[in-house]
């Protein structure tokens, strides 16, 4: 079943979601893809509430990441949603619903979830020792997805958006991109920092000409061997670094 907000949440992001969400669910996408979660679709409730709570403009650093992961915003529908991080220190806890089509090795579990998501919770918990609670990271910032949809091969495998035939990926960054200028206009930052390589080129690409600044951090996946030599002390000394932190 799925977790569905009204159309008349007021919540200007809300609605740019749903726009995004709407035009992704249009587009058609060849093998190896095989399933693809669309969480603003039945975990919306969540990320309403997260909008709701926390996306109130102007933002100092918006944190941009590429696209949900299967034990985070698959399962929650927040950004680098781990189960504990958003329940717990995000304070979010409303109805989830499923996907019409699940894939046997991926189910949504929701809530009772017992994976982590290891790069969610590197991230959250990176923001929480340094700022304590979540309203006061939110005060001046904001963490966003570049693409809110997750594909999935026949194996489980997770096929991230630059893996997409270019006829699909084209498609695909047209809608995620104005998405994601909708966001800034938004927000209002004055930095915009790409989690990973994809998120940085992204947002130089789709934000050459508007008025903010574009940083990097690493991508706290344990996929990649630097982030699992203390992830957290390097993210702050690359914010340190950019002036984006002291």
């Amino acid at each position: 079943m799925t977790a569905r907000v009204s159309s008349r949440d007021p919540h200007p992001l809300w609605q740019a979601a749903r726009t995004l969400a709407a035009a992704l669910n249009r587009l058609e996408y060849e093998a190896p893809v095989t399933h693809i979660y669309n969480p603003l679709d039945y975990a919306g409730r969540t990320y309403a509430e997260y909008l709701r709570r926390f996306a109130a403009p102007p933002k100092r650093v918006v944190f941009l990441g590429m696209n949900p992961g299967p034990f985070g915003m698959v399962q929650t529908g927040v950004p680098f949603g781990e189960v504990a991080a958003v329940r717990d220190w995000l304070g979010i806890t409303v109805a989830l619903g499923k996907p019409a089509r699940e894939h046997p090795k991926r189910p949504i579990e929701g809530w009772a979830c017992r994976r982590s998501e290891v790069s969610g919770r590197r991230l959250w918990q990176f923001f929480a020792q340094r700022f304590g609670t979540a309203e006061r990271f939110f005060t001046e910032h904001f963490v966003l997805n570049y693409c809110p949809l997750a594909f999935l091969e026949a194996s489980g495998r997770n096929r991230t958006p630059d893996k997409l035939p270019m006829a699909t990926r084209k498609q695909l960054f047209a809608a995620c991109d104005e998405h994601l200028r909708a966001a800034i206009r938004f927000l209002r930052p004055e930095w915009v920092i790409g989690i990973g390589d994809f998120a940085t080129q992204r947002a130089e690409t789709v934000l050459a000409d508007a008025p903010i600044k574009i940083g990097k951090i690493l991508h706290p996946s344990p996929a990649s061997p630097a982030a699992n030599r203390d992830w957290a002390g390097q993210a702050q000394a690359q914010l340190r670094a950019q002036r984006v932190w002291r």
